[in-house]
C-alpha cells in the first residue's frame, strides 16, 4: 500500500512556501509600478524590483495580462475586505463617506492598471471583474447601513451612486485634481446624497 509522498489531493504537490513569497512580492511589487507607469511599465521592472528573473515572473504569471489581472483581483479584494469591516461601524453614515472617498482617492492607481490590462489584452469578463462586483455588493451593503441610521437619502440607490462614484474617481484621476479640490467635490456630492430637508412650515400672520 502506498503512503502519500507529500501531495495534496489531485496530485498536486503543495507550493513551497518560497514560491508564494515570490508570487507575493511579485504582485505587491507590480501592483506599484502598473499603478503609478500603467500601459508604460513592464513585466521586466516589475522583476527586477521584486528581485527575481523574468522567468520567475511568467512561471506564476504566463502573460503580462494574467499578472495585471491577479493585480486588480488583489487590490479588489482587498477593498471589498476593508468594506466589509466597516459594516460593523458603529457609525454607518460616517463608514459610507469615508469608504466613498478612499475609493476616490485610490482610483489613480486601481485606473492605470486596469487601461494597462485593456492594453495586455485582458478582458473585462475575466476574475478582476467578478471581484469588481464583489466590491461593489460590498458597497451597497455600507449604502444601505448609512440610509437605514438616516446618514444618506433613501430614494437613491446603489446605480446611481456607483455612477457618482465611478464619475468622480475618473475626474479625480484624469484631471490630476489638487487634493482641496477633490475634497470641496466630493463635500458636494455628499450634500447631494444626504437626507432631504423638510422646508420649514411657514408662520401665519
Amino acid at each position: 500500500m502506498s503512503t502519500p509522498d507529500n501531495r495534496e489531493m489531485g496530485g498536486r504537490r503543495p507550493r513551497r512556501a518560497d514560491a508564494r513569497t515570490n508570487r507575493e512580492r511579485i504582485l505587491n511589487v507590480a501592483e506599484e509600478v502598473f499603478g503609478k507607469g500603467g500601459q508604460s511599465a513592464s513585466t521586466e521592472e516589475v522583476a527586477r524590483l521584486a528581485n527575481v528573473g523574468i522567468a520567475t515572473v511568467f512561471r506564476h504569471f504566463p502573460t503580462k495580462a494574467a499578472l495585471l489581472e491577479a493585480v486588480l483581483v488583489q487590490r479588489f479584494d482587498r477593498l471589498r475586505a476593508q468594506a466589509e469591516s466597516l459594516s460593523r461601524a458603529t457609525d454607518p453614515g460616517a463608514a459610507f463617506f469615508d469608504f466613498f472617498s478612499h475609493l476616490v482617492a485610490d482610483a489613480t492607481g486601481k485606473i492605470a492598471i486596469g487601461e494597462a490590462l485593456l492594453e495586455a489584452g485582458g478582458g473585462n469578463d475575466g476574475d478582476a471583474a467578478q471581484a469588481s462586483d464583489r466590491l461593489r455588493q460590498a458597497v451597497g451593503a455600507l449604502l444601505q447601513h448609512a440610509q437605514r441610521a438616516g446618514a444618506v437619502r433613501d430614494d437613491v440607490e446603489l446605480p446611481e451612486v456607483y455612477a457618482l462614484l465611478a464619475a468622480t474617481s475618473r475626474a479625480s484621476a484624469h484631471a490630476h485634481l489638487a487634493e482641496e479640490v477633490r475634497d470641496r467635490m466630493l463635500a458636494i456630492v455628499f450634500d447631494g446624497l444626504a437626507p432631504l430637508r423638510k422646508p420649514r412650515a411657514r408662520k401665519k400672520t
